[in-house]
């Protein structure tokens, strides 16, 4: 590993990541260059739990999302391991899945019959949160080195930073399109009924909550059809 030209295409990525204009534009670039900086590395994606249930973010093909399933199945595997740790270890991999694997006894053969020769998972994290997991695999058995997972480590360091910035920046952006809406709907509402702004307010929120719908698609609907 030349680490000098590993350090110069870090830093174009990192780049590159601050670049997108889209939180899944930023998993994809991530998912991406993880293939091309990470030796060893055929395929990847981005396990994230949501409860029990796994969701599977920009994964480069569909090894990397049956594997997820059969790791939400079984609820064993490293990345699955990953997903859910808060604290301990935070990189997990297995070297050969030719080899018998104790950790993960249901996991491993059913993986290895997908066509897993070998794979790593990184936690991604921040200081405030917790993210998922970076899931990195290969075909061949034995192609993750420690060389590999040094590798894998620093890029998902930058992985996580970007993409806890990228989801902050779309939920800000929402929050912003959600306040001008809400407000438009309650002009209308002012206008047509003579309502001043707190009782025009008044009548999203109790309507949004008499019907169960969250306030900014009553908002959205007042937009689109001049009124409730």
């Amino acid at each position: 590993m030349d680490w000098r030209e590993f350090a110069q295409q870090m830093a174009s990525m990192a780049r590159s990541l601050l670049a997108q204009t889209s939180v899944d534009d930023t998993l994809k670039s991530i998912t991406a260059s993880a293939i091309t900086l990470v030796e060893g590395c055929d395929a990847a994606g981005i396990l994230v739990l949501r409860g029990v249930s796994v969701q599977s973010l920009a994964p480069t093909e569909q090894l990397v999302v049956d594997s997820d399933r059969l790791q939400e199945r079984l609820r064993e595997g490293p990345c699955f391991d990953a997903a859910r740790t808060r604290a301990g270890e935070r990189v997990f991999r297995i070297a050969d899945f030719t080899a018998a694997q104790p950790r993960w006894p249901a996991f491993a053969p059913q993986a290895r019959e997908l066509g897993v020769g070998s794979m790593m998972g990184f936690l991604l994290f921040t200081e405030d949160e917790d993210l998922g997991a970076l899931n990195l695999y290969s075909h061949r058995a034995g192609a993750f080195t420690d060389v590999s997972e040094t590798a894998g480590w620093l890029l998902a360091s930058h992985a996580a930073v970007a993409f806890s910035s990228a989801r902050t920046h779309a939920q800000m952006q929402q929050a912003v399109a959600t306040r001008h809406t809400i407000g438009e709907a309650m002009g209308i509402l002012m206008g047509g009924h003579n309502l001043t702004e707190d009782e025009a307010f008044d009548v999203l929120r109790r309507y949004s909550q008499e019907r169960n719908i969250k306030l900014r698609e009553v908002a959205r609907r007042v937009c689109e059809h001049g009124g409730l």
